[in-house]
């Protein structure tokens, strides 16, 4: 009787049990065996972790990423909301001025809706689901040292746990491991051509702090309040309230070089005061804070150009943070997390594992993502002084009116609030701001006269007083 053969299921590798690599894990289960490396040990409930050291700033989900959750980890965004977490009309449920100065009407016939709570929450709420499949493996607490293979193929990694030494071979390793990545100079050691690297750095410094809502606001779905910081008017400065889950609001100040908040306590307020409008100052004076301020100045948008190297080892590929980081004011870093793992999924079932330049196409899909939300990004952040080293050009700056034009048009016509936010929430390109329900409205309205300050109702103003 003939022995029955059997087929080796493929493995991976992820480096990372952030959100990238668990979202990267989620997409690989279905084509290979998953082993996440982690260099930390990772907390049991929704608590923070050194590894995410942007962790304690307000963060959201744009509604691009919330349907990308929900295709990687079916169920996700709603165990989420089950604990604590909100879906949040955009712009329904936000009171926000744009980085042009203008106030956005609260317009509800979009579909748009941002996930809102802690980024503790959701890493937890994210880790639980995910490692839950048995098809996945965690090593915590286990260091690469390096790649294995050659500049034609990456076949593994080095590692150390409790001070010893092994390899972990693999017929994917995937770097997830954030804006600390050594991917660069581990392809260079190997004899794989260098990256090409853009850094746009606007100076940012964030500071947080915690406090109570105010008790009339708990359980009635206070909107986010967020005023943009306006780069025609270096240093740029601004803030938001994020109202989360435990009846907290995560207040969250922003400013540029010249212009930056500080960690001291007794000046967080009155930073939120001298903003160009004083709104969050006003509703967060009076509150109960919870805890110190915190503060973060790794903020640069920085990209590396991977899908641009000419001989791409087969095996090897990078994801999230590590191939791009955003200035976080965007709120883009998750969902672009998980589209670019949800558009590897989605090539890998047409493919599979292990045919010859795989990882090279995965890379450039994976790129795709990353493009849409770094214009997004540096078509802002590059006009401050000194943000980079090449100043827009004709064409940059152009567009950079265009996009001011269309936020304008947006803030007091739906249709074309519905258009900017398709692009804003990374669910279409940016070519959806050349449609007619944009262009329309554009050039000939109707025009309503824009908003003189934050549409707050009477109601919620009253609500937020202590």
């Amino acid at each position: 009787m003939a022995e029955a053969l059997v087929t080796r299921r493929p493995t991976a590798v992820v480096i990372g049990a952030g959100a990238s690599g668990l979202f990267a894990a989620a997409a690989l289960t279905d084509f290979a065996d998953v082993t996440i490396v982690e260099r930390d040990r990772l907390p049991g409930g929704p608590e923070p972790r050194r590894g995410v050291p942007q962790a304690r700033h307000a963060h959201l989900v744009w509604s691009g990423g919330v349907k990308a959750f929900d295709d990687l980890v079916p169920g996700l965004t709603g165990d989420i909301v089950a604990r604590g977490g909100r879906l949040v009309h955009i712009m329904g449920d936000m009171v926000s001025r744009a980085p042009n100065e203008v106030w956005f009407r609260r317009f509800t016939t979009t579909h748009h809706r941002n996930l809102v709570c802690s980024r503790d929450l959701l890493d937890f709420v994210l880790r639980h689901r995910v490692l839950a499949d048995e098809r996945i493996t965690l090593r915590e607490g286990t260091t690469v040292l390096g790649l294995e293979g050659d500049a034609a193929a990456v076949t593994g990694v080095r590692i150390r746990t409790d001070g010893e030494e092994s390899v972990l071979r693999a017929d994917l390793v995937v770097d997830a491991s954030g804006r600390g990545s050594r991917a660069p100079q581990w392809l260079t050691g190997l004899g794989a051509p260098s990256v090409t690297e853009r850094e746009v750095n606007a100076g940012v410094v964030y500071a947080t702090r915690l406090f109570h809502a105010p008790e009339a606001t708990r359980g009635v779905g206070f909107p986010l309040v967020n005023v943009q910081a306006t780069p025609a008017k270096a240093p740029g400065r601004g803030g938001i309230i994020l109202p989360v889950e435990g009846n907290r609001w995560i207040v969250t100040l922003a400013g540029t070089r010249g212009g930056e908040p500080t960690d001291d306590p007794d000046a967080f307020v009155d930073f939120a005061l001298a903003l160009d409008d004083p709104v969050i100052g006003e509703l967060v004076k009076g509150l109960e804070p919870l805890g110190d301020v915190m503060t973060t100045r790794a903020t640069a948008n920085r990209r590396r150009y991977y899908e641009q190297v000419k001989r791409w080892p087969d095996g090897f590929l990078v994801l999230g943070d590590a191939v791009a980081g955003y200035n976080p004011v965007y709120g883009h870093g998750l969902t672009v997390a998980a589209q670019c793992a949800l558009a590897v999924r989605d090539t890998l079932s047409a493919t599979g594992l292990g045919q010859p330049g795989l990882a090279r196409r995965l890379q450039r899909v994976a790129a795709r993502p990353v493009a849409g939300a770094w214009d997004l990004a540096v078509g802002q952040d590059a006009l401050y002084p000194g943000a980079t080293d090449t100043r827009p050009n004709a064409v940059e700056r152009l567009l950079a009116r265009f996009v001011d034009k269309a936020v304008e048009t947006g803030a007091r016509n739906p249709r074309a609030m519905g258009a900017l936010l398709d692009v804003m929430s990374l669910e279409r390109p940016a070519t959806r701001l050349f449609s007619p329900d944009m262009l329309i409205p554009m050039v000939i309205g109707p025009r309503r006269p824009h908003l003189q300050g934050p549409p707050l109702t009477d109601a919620e103003r009253k609500s937020a007083m202590p």
